[in-house]
Protein backbone atom coordinates (compact mmCIF):
# COMPACT_ATOMS: atom_id res chain seq x y z
CA UNK A 1 0.00 0.00 0.00
CA UNK A 2 1.32 3.42 -0.94
CA UNK A 3 0.11 6.02 1.51
CA UNK A 4 0.88 9.62 0.68
CA UNK A 5 2.84 10.83 3.67
CA UNK A 6 2.97 14.44 4.71
CA UNK A 7 6.57 14.96 3.60
CA UNK A 8 6.87 15.46 -0.10
CA UNK A 9 9.49 16.58 -2.54
CA UNK A 10 10.80 20.08 -3.11
CA UNK A 11 8.04 21.03 -5.55
CA UNK A 12 5.42 19.86 -3.08
CA UNK A 13 6.72 22.19 -0.37
CA UNK A 14 7.24 25.66 -1.92
CA UNK A 15 9.25 27.25 0.84
CA UNK A 16 12.74 28.70 0.77
CA UNK A 17 15.27 26.46 2.56
CA UNK A 18 17.22 29.58 3.55
CA UNK A 19 14.28 31.13 5.38
CA UNK A 20 13.32 27.79 6.94
CA UNK A 21 16.80 27.16 8.37
CA UNK A 22 17.32 30.81 9.34
CA UNK A 23 14.00 30.90 11.17
CA UNK A 24 14.73 27.62 12.95
CA UNK A 25 18.20 28.68 14.12
CA UNK A 26 16.88 32.08 15.23
CA UNK A 27 14.08 30.47 17.24
CA UNK A 28 16.46 28.04 18.94
CA UNK A 29 19.14 30.62 19.80
CA UNK A 30 16.68 33.27 20.98
CA UNK A 31 14.86 30.79 23.18
CA UNK A 32 18.16 29.48 24.59
CA UNK A 33 19.46 32.97 25.39
CA UNK A 34 16.14 34.11 26.85
CA UNK A 35 15.94 31.05 29.07
CA UNK A 36 19.52 31.48 30.24
CA UNK A 37 18.89 35.11 31.21
CA UNK A 38 15.36 34.94 32.59
CA UNK A 39 14.79 31.37 33.80
CA UNK A 40 17.09 30.69 36.74
CA UNK A 41 14.92 28.31 38.81
CA UNK A 42 12.79 25.30 37.95
CA UNK A 43 9.13 26.17 37.34
CA UNK A 44 7.59 22.83 36.42
CA UNK A 45 6.03 20.78 39.20
CA UNK A 46 5.23 17.51 37.45
CA UNK A 47 2.21 15.64 38.79
CA UNK A 48 1.74 18.13 41.64
CA UNK A 49 0.28 20.76 39.31
CA UNK A 50 -3.07 21.41 37.70
CA UNK A 51 -6.48 22.98 38.29
CA UNK A 52 -8.95 20.34 39.38
CA UNK A 53 -11.92 19.76 37.09
CA UNK A 54 -15.41 19.75 38.65
CA UNK A 55 -16.20 16.68 40.73
CA UNK A 56 -19.03 15.77 38.36
CA UNK A 57 -16.67 15.59 35.42
CA UNK A 58 -14.33 13.38 37.42
CA UNK A 59 -17.19 11.06 38.42
CA UNK A 60 -18.30 10.65 34.81
CA UNK A 61 -14.74 10.07 33.57
CA UNK A 62 -14.02 7.46 36.24
CA UNK A 63 -17.46 5.84 36.23
CA UNK A 64 -17.42 2.07 35.59
CA UNK A 65 -20.05 2.62 32.87
CA UNK A 66 -17.80 5.04 31.01
CA UNK A 67 -14.79 2.78 31.22
CA UNK A 68 -16.78 -0.30 30.22
CA UNK A 69 -18.20 1.55 27.21
CA UNK A 70 -14.74 2.61 26.07
CA UNK A 71 -13.36 -0.90 26.50
CA UNK A 72 -16.28 -2.26 24.54
CA UNK A 73 -15.68 0.30 21.79
CA UNK A 74 -12.03 -0.68 21.50
CA UNK A 75 -12.85 -4.38 21.42
CA UNK A 76 -15.63 -3.90 18.85
CA UNK A 77 -13.35 -1.86 16.58
CA UNK A 78 -10.59 -4.47 16.77
CA UNK A 79 -13.07 -7.25 15.96
CA UNK A 80 -14.28 -5.26 12.95
CA UNK A 81 -10.70 -4.92 11.71
CA UNK A 82 -10.19 -8.65 12.23
CA UNK A 83 -13.31 -9.45 10.19
CA UNK A 84 -12.19 -7.17 7.37
CA UNK A 85 -8.81 -8.92 7.37
CA UNK A 86 -10.43 -12.36 7.31
CA UNK A 87 -13.29 -11.71 4.90
CA UNK A 88 -12.44 -8.54 3.02
CA UNK A 89 -10.60 -8.20 -0.30
CA UNK A 90 -6.82 -8.20 -0.30
CA UNK A 91 -6.79 -4.70 -1.74
CA UNK A 92 -6.15 -1.58 0.39
CA UNK A 93 -8.24 0.46 -2.05
CA UNK A 94 -11.31 -1.61 -1.08
CA UNK A 95 -10.47 -2.88 2.40
CA UNK A 96 -10.41 -0.39 5.31
CA UNK A 97 -8.34 -2.64 7.62
CA UNK A 98 -4.88 -1.40 6.52
CA UNK A 99 -5.99 2.22 6.86
CA UNK A 100 -7.49 1.47 10.27
CA UNK A 101 -4.13 0.13 11.49
CA UNK A 102 -1.66 2.48 9.81
CA UNK A 103 -3.74 5.69 9.87
CA UNK A 104 -6.57 5.65 12.40
CA UNK A 105 -4.57 3.78 15.06
CA UNK A 106 -0.95 4.75 14.50
CA UNK A 107 -1.51 8.36 13.41
CA UNK A 108 -4.89 8.96 15.04
CA UNK A 109 -3.46 8.22 18.48
CA UNK A 110 -1.41 11.42 18.22
CA UNK A 111 -4.29 13.96 18.34
CA UNK A 112 -6.42 11.66 20.52
CA UNK A 113 -3.69 11.40 23.17
CA UNK A 114 -2.95 15.12 23.04
CA UNK A 115 -6.60 15.99 23.57
CA UNK A 116 -7.78 13.33 26.00
CA UNK A 117 -4.68 11.85 27.62
CA UNK A 118 -3.55 8.20 27.42
CA UNK A 119 -6.72 7.01 25.68
CA UNK A 120 -5.31 3.71 24.49
CA UNK A 121 -5.15 2.51 28.09
CA UNK A 122 -8.97 2.41 28.07
CA UNK A 123 -9.49 1.41 24.42
CA UNK A 124 -6.80 -1.28 24.35
CA UNK A 125 -8.58 -4.50 23.27
CA UNK A 126 -5.77 -6.62 24.69
CA UNK A 127 -6.46 -5.31 28.19
CA UNK A 128 -10.14 -6.13 27.70
CA UNK A 129 -9.37 -9.62 26.42
CA UNK A 130 -7.03 -10.22 29.34
CA UNK A 131 -9.77 -9.24 31.79
CA UNK A 132 -12.28 -11.51 30.09
CA UNK A 133 -9.84 -14.44 30.04
CA UNK A 134 -8.97 -13.88 33.70
CA UNK A 135 -12.63 -14.44 34.61
CA UNK A 136 -12.72 -17.93 33.12
CA UNK A 137 -13.09 -20.72 35.66
CA UNK A 138 -9.85 -22.29 36.75
CA UNK A 139 -7.67 -19.31 35.81
CA UNK A 140 -5.05 -18.41 38.46
CA UNK A 141 -5.76 -15.16 40.31
CA UNK A 142 -2.19 -14.40 41.36
CA UNK A 143 0.59 -13.14 39.08
CA UNK A 144 4.30 -12.81 39.35
CA UNK A 145 5.60 -9.32 40.17
CA UNK A 146 6.58 -7.34 37.11
CA UNK A 147 10.40 -6.93 36.97
CA UNK A 148 11.57 -3.32 37.13
CA UNK A 149 14.70 -3.75 35.00
CA UNK A 150 13.05 -4.15 31.55
CA UNK A 151 11.03 -0.94 32.02
CA UNK A 152 9.82 0.27 28.62
CA UNK A 153 12.22 -1.84 26.59
CA UNK A 154 9.41 -4.23 25.54
CA UNK A 155 7.41 -1.24 24.28
CA UNK A 156 10.45 0.06 22.38
CA UNK A 157 10.86 -3.36 20.76
CA UNK A 158 7.16 -3.41 19.87
CA UNK A 159 7.38 0.05 18.30
CA UNK A 160 10.37 -1.04 16.26
CA UNK A 161 8.50 -4.15 15.10
CA UNK A 162 5.49 -2.08 14.04
CA UNK A 163 7.55 0.52 12.18
CA UNK A 164 9.46 -2.31 10.49
CA UNK A 165 6.15 -3.78 9.38
CA UNK A 166 4.97 -0.45 8.01
CA UNK A 167 8.19 0.79 6.40
CA UNK A 168 10.26 -2.27 5.52
CA UNK A 169 8.17 -5.41 5.12
CA UNK A 170 7.59 -6.39 1.48
CA UNK A 171 3.78 -6.08 1.55
CA UNK A 172 2.64 -4.21 4.67
CA UNK A 173 -0.96 -3.76 3.47
CA UNK A 174 -1.54 -7.43 2.66
CA UNK A 175 -4.38 -8.86 4.70
CA UNK A 176 -2.31 -11.98 5.33
CA UNK A 177 0.69 -9.97 6.55
CA UNK A 178 -1.43 -7.84 8.85
CA UNK A 179 -3.40 -10.79 10.17
CA UNK A 180 -0.23 -12.71 11.07
CA UNK A 181 1.43 -9.64 12.60
CA UNK A 182 -1.55 -8.58 14.71
CA UNK A 183 -2.36 -12.10 15.83
CA UNK A 184 1.24 -12.73 16.85
CA UNK A 185 1.43 -9.39 18.67
CA UNK A 186 -1.77 -10.10 20.58
CA UNK A 187 -0.68 -13.62 21.52
CA UNK A 188 2.68 -12.45 22.89
CA UNK A 189 1.17 -9.75 25.07
CA UNK A 190 -1.67 -11.92 26.35
CA UNK A 191 0.88 -14.53 27.41
CA UNK A 192 2.96 -11.96 29.29
CA UNK A 193 -0.16 -10.43 30.85
CA UNK A 194 -1.23 -13.88 32.04
CA UNK A 195 2.15 -14.19 33.74
CA UNK A 196 2.58 -10.68 35.16
CA UNK A 197 -0.96 -9.30 35.29
CA UNK A 198 -2.61 -6.30 33.70
CA UNK A 199 0.24 -3.98 34.71
CA UNK A 200 2.25 -5.54 31.88
CA UNK A 201 0.44 -3.46 29.26
CA UNK A 202 1.52 -0.06 30.63
CA UNK A 203 5.18 -0.58 29.70
CA UNK A 204 5.01 -3.69 27.54
CA UNK A 205 2.39 -2.72 24.97
CA UNK A 206 3.90 -0.46 22.33
CA UNK A 207 0.70 1.46 21.64
CA UNK A 208 -0.04 2.10 25.31
CA UNK A 209 3.48 3.42 25.87
CA UNK A 210 3.23 5.49 22.67
CA UNK A 211 -0.11 7.00 23.69
CA UNK A 212 0.99 7.63 27.29
CA UNK A 213 4.19 9.34 26.14
CA UNK A 214 2.34 11.73 23.82
CA UNK A 215 -0.29 12.32 26.51
CA UNK A 216 2.42 13.89 28.67
CA UNK A 217 1.86 16.99 26.52
CA UNK A 218 -1.91 16.94 26.96
CA UNK A 219 -3.54 19.78 28.94
CA UNK A 220 -5.76 17.11 30.48
CA UNK A 221 -4.03 14.96 33.08
CA UNK A 222 -4.03 13.60 36.60
CA UNK A 223 -2.25 14.86 39.65
CA UNK A 224 -0.35 12.53 41.89
CA UNK A 225 -3.46 12.22 44.07
CA UNK A 226 -5.47 10.90 41.10
CA UNK A 227 -7.50 14.08 40.59
CA UNK A 228 -8.37 14.94 36.98
CA UNK A 229 -6.93 18.39 36.19
CA UNK A 230 -6.25 20.94 33.50
CA UNK A 231 -2.56 21.77 33.48
CA UNK A 232 0.27 23.39 31.63
CA UNK A 233 1.48 20.59 29.31
CA UNK A 234 5.05 21.23 30.48
CA UNK A 235 4.07 20.01 33.94
CA UNK A 236 2.83 16.75 32.48
CA UNK A 237 6.00 16.42 30.43
CA UNK A 238 8.10 17.05 33.53
CA UNK A 239 6.29 14.15 35.26
CA UNK A 240 7.48 11.63 32.65
CA UNK A 241 8.82 8.65 34.64
CA UNK A 242 12.56 8.09 34.17
CA UNK A 243 12.19 4.43 33.34
CA UNK A 244 14.64 2.06 31.66
CA UNK A 245 13.85 1.98 27.97
CA UNK A 246 12.44 5.52 27.87
CA UNK A 247 15.31 6.75 25.71
CA UNK A 248 14.97 3.75 23.41
CA UNK A 249 11.24 4.35 22.99
CA UNK A 250 11.65 8.00 22.02
CA UNK A 251 14.59 7.25 19.74
CA UNK A 252 12.57 4.61 17.90
CA UNK A 253 9.85 7.22 17.31
CA UNK A 254 12.35 9.82 16.10
CA UNK A 255 14.49 7.48 14.05
CA UNK A 256 11.64 5.63 12.36
CA UNK A 257 9.89 8.88 11.40
CA UNK A 258 13.16 10.21 9.98
CA UNK A 259 13.66 7.00 8.02
CA UNK A 260 10.10 7.21 6.71
CA UNK A 261 10.87 10.61 5.23
CA UNK A 262 14.22 9.54 3.82
CA UNK A 263 12.86 6.30 2.35
CA UNK A 264 11.04 8.29 -0.37
CA UNK A 265 14.34 9.67 -1.65
CA UNK A 266 14.98 8.31 -5.18
CA UNK A 267 18.64 7.62 -4.43
CA UNK A 268 17.72 5.50 -1.40
CA UNK A 269 15.03 3.65 -3.35
CA UNK A 270 17.60 2.85 -6.03
CA UNK A 271 20.16 1.81 -3.41
CA UNK A 272 17.92 -0.75 -1.69
CA UNK A 273 16.56 -2.07 -4.98
CA UNK A 274 20.06 -2.71 -6.31
CA UNK A 275 21.61 -3.83 -3.02
CA UNK A 276 23.24 -7.30 -3.11
CA UNK A 277 21.60 -7.93 0.26
CA UNK A 278 18.13 -7.62 -1.20
CA UNK A 279 15.52 -4.96 -0.65
CA UNK A 280 14.20 -6.05 2.74
CA UNK A 281 17.58 -6.60 4.49
CA UNK A 282 18.91 -3.32 3.07
CA UNK A 283 15.83 -1.39 4.17
CA UNK A 284 16.05 -3.02 7.62
CA UNK A 285 19.63 -1.82 7.97
CA UNK A 286 18.51 1.65 6.94
CA UNK A 287 15.78 1.73 9.58
CA UNK A 288 18.14 0.40 12.27
CA UNK A 289 20.79 2.90 11.18
CA UNK A 290 18.40 5.86 11.44
CA UNK A 291 17.31 4.86 14.95
CA UNK A 292 20.91 4.14 16.00
CA UNK A 293 22.07 7.54 14.72
CA UNK A 294 19.37 9.37 16.70
CA UNK A 295 20.23 7.36 19.82
CA UNK A 296 24.01 7.78 19.40
CA UNK A 297 23.70 11.57 19.10
CA UNK A 298 21.58 11.72 22.24
CA UNK A 299 23.95 9.46 24.21
CA UNK A 300 26.91 11.57 23.09
CA UNK A 301 25.07 14.69 24.24
CA UNK A 302 24.35 13.10 27.64
CA UNK A 303 28.01 12.12 28.03
CA UNK A 304 29.23 15.64 27.25
CA UNK A 305 26.66 17.12 29.64
CA UNK A 306 27.96 14.87 32.38
CA UNK A 307 31.54 15.98 31.69
CA UNK A 308 30.55 19.65 31.83
CA UNK A 309 28.25 19.51 34.84
CA UNK A 310 29.69 16.66 36.86
CA UNK A 311 28.41 13.19 37.75
CA UNK A 312 24.69 12.49 37.69
CA UNK A 313 23.04 9.16 38.54
CA UNK A 314 20.85 9.12 35.44
CA UNK A 315 22.31 11.32 32.70
CA UNK A 316 20.49 9.48 29.91
CA UNK A 317 16.98 9.43 31.33
CA UNK A 318 17.17 12.83 33.07
CA UNK A 319 16.67 14.73 29.81
CA UNK A 320 14.87 12.08 27.76
CA UNK A 321 11.54 13.82 28.31
CA UNK A 322 12.84 16.79 26.28
CA UNK A 323 12.85 14.56 23.18
CA UNK A 324 9.09 13.94 23.41
CA UNK A 325 8.01 17.32 21.94
CA UNK A 326 10.60 16.86 19.19
CA UNK A 327 9.12 13.47 18.33
CA UNK A 328 5.65 15.05 18.38
CA UNK A 329 6.79 17.79 16.00
CA UNK A 330 8.11 15.20 13.56
CA UNK A 331 4.93 13.14 13.81
CA UNK A 332 2.73 16.16 13.11
CA UNK A 333 4.93 17.34 10.24
CA UNK A 334 5.15 13.93 8.68
CA UNK A 335 1.67 12.50 9.14
CA UNK A 336 -0.76 15.43 9.12
CA UNK A 337 -1.55 15.09 5.42
CA UNK A 338 -1.86 11.32 5.78
CA UNK A 339 -4.39 11.61 8.60
CA UNK A 340 -6.65 14.23 7.00
CA UNK A 341 -6.81 12.45 3.62
CA UNK A 342 -6.45 8.73 4.27
CA UNK A 343 -8.32 8.85 7.59
CA UNK A 344 -11.67 9.96 6.11
CA UNK A 345 -11.19 7.61 3.15
CA UNK A 346 -10.77 4.68 5.54
CA UNK A 347 -13.95 5.64 7.40
CA UNK A 348 -15.83 6.00 4.11
CA UNK A 349 -14.77 2.48 3.09
CA UNK A 350 -15.69 1.08 6.49
CA UNK A 351 -19.25 2.46 6.40
CA UNK A 352 -19.68 1.40 2.80
CA UNK A 353 -20.46 4.83 1.38
CA UNK A 354 -20.67 4.71 -2.41
CA UNK A 355 -19.70 7.55 -4.73
CA UNK A 356 -18.22 9.57 -1.89
CA UNK A 357 -15.86 12.37 -2.98
CA UNK A 358 -12.16 11.76 -2.51
CA UNK A 359 -11.03 13.56 0.69
CA UNK A 360 -8.66 16.44 0.04
CA UNK A 361 -6.14 18.06 2.33
CA UNK A 362 -7.49 21.30 3.84
CA UNK A 363 -4.09 22.92 3.22
CA UNK A 364 -2.49 23.71 -0.08
CA UNK A 365 1.20 23.03 -0.73
CA UNK A 366 2.25 26.34 0.82
CA UNK A 367 0.12 25.86 3.91
CA UNK A 368 1.35 22.29 4.33
CA UNK A 369 4.96 23.45 4.02
CA UNK A 370 4.45 26.12 6.66
CA UNK A 371 2.72 23.69 9.00
CA UNK A 372 5.50 21.13 8.70
CA UNK A 373 8.32 23.60 9.28
CA UNK A 374 6.49 25.20 12.21
CA UNK A 375 5.81 21.78 13.76
CA UNK A 376 9.46 20.74 13.57
CA UNK A 377 10.81 24.05 14.89
CA UNK A 378 8.18 24.33 17.64
CA UNK A 379 8.96 20.80 18.80
CA UNK A 380 12.63 21.66 19.19
CA UNK A 381 11.93 24.94 21.00
CA UNK A 382 9.66 23.12 23.45
CA UNK A 383 12.44 20.58 23.91
CA UNK A 384 14.89 23.36 24.75
CA UNK A 385 12.48 24.74 27.37
CA UNK A 386 11.93 21.33 28.98
CA UNK A 387 15.68 20.62 29.04
CA UNK A 388 16.49 24.04 30.53
CA UNK A 389 14.02 23.65 33.36
CA UNK A 390 15.42 20.22 34.22
CA UNK A 391 18.99 21.54 34.01
CA UNK A 392 18.48 24.41 36.46
CA UNK A 393 16.85 21.93 38.85
CA UNK A 394 19.65 19.36 38.71
CA UNK A 395 22.79 21.49 38.46
CA UNK A 396 24.19 24.53 40.28
CA UNK A 397 23.57 27.88 38.56
CA UNK A 398 27.17 28.20 37.41
CA UNK A 399 26.92 24.98 35.42
CA UNK A 400 23.26 24.84 34.46
CA UNK A 401 23.51 27.01 31.32
CA UNK A 402 26.87 25.61 30.23
CA UNK A 403 25.49 22.11 30.64
CA UNK A 404 22.79 22.88 28.11
CA UNK A 405 25.21 23.70 25.30
CA UNK A 406 25.46 20.01 24.29
CA UNK A 407 21.66 19.82 24.33
CA UNK A 408 21.45 22.95 22.17
CA UNK A 409 23.92 21.41 19.73
CA UNK A 410 21.79 18.25 19.69
CA UNK A 411 18.61 20.26 19.00
CA UNK A 412 20.33 22.08 16.14
CA UNK A 413 21.53 18.79 14.67
CA UNK A 414 18.06 17.25 14.89
CA UNK A 415 16.56 20.41 13.39
CA UNK A 416 18.93 20.37 10.43
CA UNK A 417 18.11 16.73 9.82
CA UNK A 418 14.36 17.21 10.15
CA UNK A 419 14.19 20.26 7.89
CA UNK A 420 16.49 18.63 5.36
CA UNK A 421 14.06 15.72 5.09
CA UNK A 422 11.19 18.15 4.62
CA UNK A 423 12.83 20.39 2.04
CA UNK A 424 14.84 17.95 -0.06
Amino acid sequence: MTLAHGIGSQHDLPISPFYAFAGAFTALFVSFLALGLLWSASRFRGDRSGVALPAGVQRVADAPTTRTALRGLGLAASLAVLLYLLLGPDDPARNPAPGAVYVLLWVGLVPASLLFGPVWRLLNPLRTLHRLLARLPGKPRSHRPLPARPGQWPAAAGLFAFTWLELVSPDPASTTTLLIALTGYAAVHLVFAARYGEHWFADGDAFEAYSALLARLSPLGRRGDGRLVLRNPFHGLDATPERPGLVATVCVLLGSTAYDGFSDNPSWINAIQTSPLGRTPAATLGLVGAIALVAALYCLCAAVTRLVCGPHPGPLTAFAHSLVPIALGYLVAHYFSLLVTEGPRTVIMAVGTDNAPEPLSPLGPGGLAALQVIAVVTGHVLGVIAAHDRSVRLFPPAKAVAGQLPLLALMITYTVGGLSLLLN
